[in-house]
């Protein structure tokens, strides 16, 4: 063992072994870890959000929504979203019923028709609402759905990043994404989306970093779709967390009549 660290050590200071080896077998964990810091901060998560649409020409289109999140066991989570504002989506809600090692469940209630829309696992990638994310940029995408390969170190809004290929095993949108990791929380600071032809096309930044309860949380996030010149921003107001959410909130029963104690 000895012989094999002073090989190691000679290795790193005559640059012969570069980052990217070092870490290649943590690629996946650093991923994983950066999921449970976005996606799964707290037992449960009460948020008032509110959802820029901004076009190329300025013009923007606001949405406000109430979003609901309560984890379960073995990385499975349940997500109840409410909108409020504008007229045109007020009433419409979405829950998800999110697993881990299989397609999620996704149904959306559209009050003008007084429609609940289960979403099929193949429109995972489609706009939600209208946005420049994803129905799975909103709940989160299955580590295994991706390989993932360790590029470099890197440094960006001053702070020391991993940096993290993702590359899709079935069809998707995008071929690959690139993303910047936080070294001391995990948070992702930064996604470039790249399309079949290699062109950079989508990029999310995470905008402002705050602590709530103790933990850290992105209270505002933008997607920019770099062909088009459309982005949207987002900004988690009043966000709480181990709030107590029971588990009947997240049931397609509620997607017509939602629950007043939680959506205020």
């Amino acid at each position: 063992m000895k012989r094999y660290l002073i090989q190691l050590i000679l290795l790193l200071m005559t640059g012969l072994i570069s980052p990217a080896v070092l870490h290649a077998e943590d690629a996946v964990e650093i991923v994983k870890k950066s999921q449970e810091v976005f996606f799964y901060p707290g037992k449960d998560m009460q948020a008032r959000v509110k959802m820029s649409l901004i076009a190329k020409t300025g013009a923007q289109r606001l949405r406000e929504l109430t979003m609901l999140r309560k984890n379960g066991s073995g990385g499975d989570q349940k997500y109840f979203m409410y909108f409020h504002n504008p007229g045109d989506v007020r009433g419409m809600a979405f829950l998800v019923n999110k697993y881990s090692g299989k397609d999620d469940d996704r149904w959306l209630f559209i009050p003008s028709i007084n429609l609940v829309n289960r979403i099929a696992a193949r429109d995972s990638r489609s706009s939600f609402v209208g946005s420049d994310f994803t129905y799975e940029d909103v709940s989160g995408r299955d580590i295994d759905a991706d390989t993932h390969k360790y590029l470099k170190e890197d440094t960006i809004q001053g702070k020391p990043c991993h940096v993290i290929e993702s590359t899709p095993k079935s069809t998707t949108e995008y071929t690959r994404k690139v993303s910047w990791i936080d070294k001391t929380t995990y948070i992702p600071l930064k996604d470039e989306y790249y399309d079949i032809q290699g062109a950079l096309y989508k990029t999310f930044t995470a905008d402002k970093i705050e602590t709530v309860n103790g933990l850290p949380a992105v209270t505002k996030r933008t997607m920019v779709n770099v062909k088009s010149g459309h982005r949207t921003e987002v900004v988690f107001e009043s966000i709480a967390y181990n709030v107590g959410i029971g588990d009947d909130v997240f049931s397609e029963r509620y997607l017509r009549k939602p629950p007043e104690k939680w959506i205020k």
